[in-house]
């Protein structure tokens, strides 16, 4: 748990498999307080400890979140993938509680548009945007990619062959491509902010934004 808290606010987190255990992990991480909810026992005890409280309790139940003073959260995550039933009854238990901001995965476009019309107000893929992530990646070019609704990506890749040995002003990168390099970053090195002056090595990882179709097209050059 964080010792020194960015964040002064309390979210609940329903459910501690993969998705709900890395989210509720990393909110602790970097400050917020995390009350998780796991009906699971022994998964429960997994990780007690490791946020501020865990309850092994059901929040399809509404009597649970009522115990819990759910009012009390501004925010919710609701990670249950394995039961389609279970998400759909805890998420409408926050909705019925008035929690202000709801997250919750889904696990198919049925189980989002039911989650969406109870009133939830952010669904999630984490299985489908890592497969989308991957079928970027698979290349070799491209090292991490993160691509918003808009059709825009940020994206770590090695440089083309025509960026090596030339600045970016030499390169004409953006001209060319439509796209921008913001950063470049060499081994052991940090991330450096890229200006037209910022010459570029076979070493180098380079981050780029813009239009995810342009992207690819970069990413195609030898």
């Amino acid at each position: 748990m964080a010792k020194n808290r960015l964040y002064n606010e309390e979210v609940l987190v329903i459910g501690l498999g993969r998705f709900g255990a890395a989210a509720a992990l990393e909110m602790s991480r970097i400050g917020y307080r995390v009350l998780a909810l796991e009906r699971n026992q022994e998964r429960a005890e997994k990780f007690a400890g490791k946020l501020d409280r865990v309850v092994p309790e059901d929040a399809s139940d509404p009597h649970t979140l009522h115990q819990i003073r759910v009012k009390n959260f501004s925010v919710a995550v609701v990670g249950i993938g394995s039961s389609v039933e279970s998400s759909l009854l805890a998420a409408g238990n926050l909705v019925d509680a008035g929690v202000a901001s709801i997250w919750a995965k889904a696990v198919s476009s049925e189980h989002a548009r039911i989650l969406e019309r109870i009133g939830v107000h952010q669904v999630v893929f984490p299985e489908a945007e890592s497969g989308r992530r991957v079928a970027h990646l698979v290349n070799g070019k491209m090292r991490d990619y993160i691509e918003f609704d808009d059709d825009y990506a940020i994206v770590k890749m090695t440089p083309p062959r025509e960026m090596v040995g030339f600045t970016l002003g030499q390169s004409q990168i953006r001209s060319k491509y439509g796209v921008t390099v913001v950063g470049v970053k060499a081994p052991g090195e940090a991330f450096t902010h890229a200006v037209p002056d910022t010459k570029v090595g076979a070493h180098h990882s380079i981050i780029v934004s813009g239009p995810t179709e342009l992207i690819e097209r970069l990413a195609s050059r030898p």
